[in-house]
């Protein structure tokens, strides 16, 4: 893989886009020896330095690390009873990150979502290109939910759903095969390779039956860790994106 060339930035805007303050506060904040790279004070602002990804293991600031440069991607246990946007009324899943995380430009956007009834893996990013890289249909990134229904199974729930001819109300295309695995009389695993809206839920109901809890735990090949607690991030590396990927036909 070619690595991409790291960015020049002005110190104080690459610092106003990460969301610590303005670009006058920024100035005031090097004046006063408060920027340190690599055990150095940077004194002026309008510098160009790289931004490389091990920039927040070199700098501090007011002798805190760096938040993450851009290109920043995480995970996040969703829990229950958080909604996955910028604007709706209640808790949001942006409310559980550092409240500076939630001044940086580029943002951090959610990689699709989870609605507020159900928990489980989420991905973030500020990088737009990665963003639509992943939720692009032919990527294939599957998703697998843990499912608890109100009714028992009836035992053909899984030829059904990977015929690849159930329709949904109000829509005029069948979905996609649908992975199927019951977990006792009323669990089931199911791994989707597309995203409609509400397609769990929505796809139970379509056979007679009603979805009462859902969680995702798993996005591609990347696993949900059983150590990240709901409401809990972790931010992450390479080799984790790349599993999003190599995950993408499981």
């Amino acid at each position: 893989m070619t690595k991409t060339k790291a960015a020049n930035l002005r110190l104080d805007r690459l610092l106003a886009n990460m969301g610590y303050g303005s670009r006058r506060e920024i100035a005031l904040l090097t004046r006063a020896g408060l920027v340190v790279l690599d055990g150095v004070p940077l004194r002026d602002a309008d510098q160009r330095i790289p931004v490389t990804p091990d920039l927040a293991q070199r700098m501090l600031i007011d002798g805190e690390p760096l938040d993450p440069p851009p290109g920043l991607t995480l995970m996040l246990h969703k829990p229950l009873g958080v909604t996955c946007s910028h604007k709706e009324v209640g808790p949001l899943v942006y409310g559980l990150l550092p409240e500076r995380w939630r001044r940086r430009d580029p943002a951090l956007s959610t990689v699709g979502r989870l609605d507020k009834e159900t928990s489980g893996l989420l991905l973030l990013t500020d990088d737009g290109a990665l963003l639509h890289r992943i939720i692009a249909p032919k990527a294939n990134v599957a998703k697998r939910y843990r499912v608890t229904l109100d009714r028992p199974l009836t035992g053909g729930e899984a030829a059904i759903f990977a015929a690849g001819t159930l329709m949904l109300e109000g829509e005029e295309k069948p979905l996609l095969p649908v992975d199927f695995e019951a977990e006792g009389e009323t669990g089931a695993v199911v791994t989707l390779h597309e995203g409609r809206y509400h397609q769990v839920r929505r796809m139970f109901a379509a056979i007679g039956n009603h979805v009462t809890a859902l969680h995702r735990d798993r996005v591609g090949g990347l696993d949900l860790p059983a150590d990240l607690e709901p409401g809990a991030y972790r931010i992450l590396d390479e080799a984790d994106i790349a599993a999003v990927f190599a995950g993408g036909s499981a």
